[in-house]
Formats: structure tokens, C-alpha cells, sequence
């Protein structure tokens, strides 16, 4: 995390045309690449996913997620006619990332919106094996909201937790 000084730009606020200190993080992302298109359809307890289709050609990173065989089916006319909610399953690159040792790549769904249940299809059918660029879903200076969730640590005593340092063992002669 770091700070930026900016102008505010807020008609009607304190703060209008004056500098102001904000928070910002900043985000490492290199391009996502689509590997697949899940179609759900509303049932009465939600939505129920209807198929999944992956792309033919999977990356070293991806396939080291799945620990299953598993096997491509195209059933796309059918989804054209039942699916409600199309969604594209991209997945991370994780080996152009800095300082990571993990290899495995994380997988994820992003909802197509607008046009009619064909044309997201066919949409999102058209993007397989085609890297998505950070600029083509945020614009230069825009804000975002990000949530980040530590992992948990169970249990600890005062020094771990807080960082305290241990009084020195006093020895009588």
C-alpha cells in the first residue's frame, strides 16, 4: 500500500478543487486467459449450472488445478434455447507474476452481460484461448474496491499474536 496526493473533483464538497491524501494499493495483474463457458439456468433453489464447455488447448498452470481426468463436450445449441446466466471461466497466469513460487493457476467465472443468450455464447466462445488484458475491464486511474481476507492462524499466545518480546530468565546463585 502506498499514498497518492490528488485533486478532488466533487462539486457541492469541502474538499472541492482542494489536494487531498488517499490510499491506494497497488495490484500486480497480468492478463487472464479464457479456458472455458459454464451456462447456468434458473431452478427453483437458485441457479443450477446446465454444462460446462472448456477449450481444447489448456495451459501447464491450469491442468495442474484439476486432479481428474475430464473431457470436452459441445452442447451449445441447447444452451441457446434453456441458459439463462453465461459465464466465462478464465483462468490467472501465474508464472508471470514476480516473486511467486506457486504453479498452480486460479480459476475463476466472470459473468457475460448483454445481448441475448446467443450472442454470449457466441461471445464468449470467440475469447477462448485469448488473453484478457487489466485495460480492457478498468480504465486508467479508476478506483476500485478490494477485499483481502488473511489467513487464520488458530490459537496463539501474546507473543506470537502481538509481537511482545520474552523477559530474560533471571538465575539466582
Amino acid at each position: 500500500m502506498t499514498h497518492v496526493v490528488r485533486e478532488v473533483e466533487k462539486p457541492g464538497s469541502k474538499l472541492h478543487k482542494k489536494e487531498t491524501c488517499e490510499v491506494v494499493t497497488i495490484i500486480e495483474t497480468p492478463p487472464m486467459v479464457i479456458v472455458g463457458v459454464v451456462a447456468y439456468v434458473k431452478t427453483p433453489r437458485g441457479l443450477g449450472s446446465l454444462n460446462t464447455v472448456w477449450a481444447h488447448h489448456l495451459s501447464e498452470d491450469i491442468k495442474r488445478r484439476f486432479y481428474k481426468n475430464w473431457t470436452s463436450s459441445h452442447s451449445l445449441r441447447r444452451w441457446k434455447k434453456y441458459g439463462t446466466v453465461i459465464r466465462v471461466l478464465a483462468h490467472t497466469q501465474i508464472r508471470k507474476m514476480k516473486g511467486l513460487k506457486q504453479k498452480k493457476a486460479h480459476l475463476m467465472e466472470i459473468q457475460v452481460n448483454g445481448g441475448t443468450i446467443a450472442q454470449k455464447v457466441d461471445f464468449a466462445c470467440g475469447c477462448f484461448e485469448k488473453q484478457v488484458p487489466i485495460d480492457a475491464v478498468f480504465q486508467k486511474d479508476e478506483m476500485i474496491d478490494i477485499i483481502g481476507v488473511t489467513k487464520g492462524k488458530g490459537y496463539e499466545g501474546v507473543v506470537t499474536r502481538w509481537g511482545v518480546t520474552r523477559l530474560p530468565q533471571l538465575r539466582k546463585i
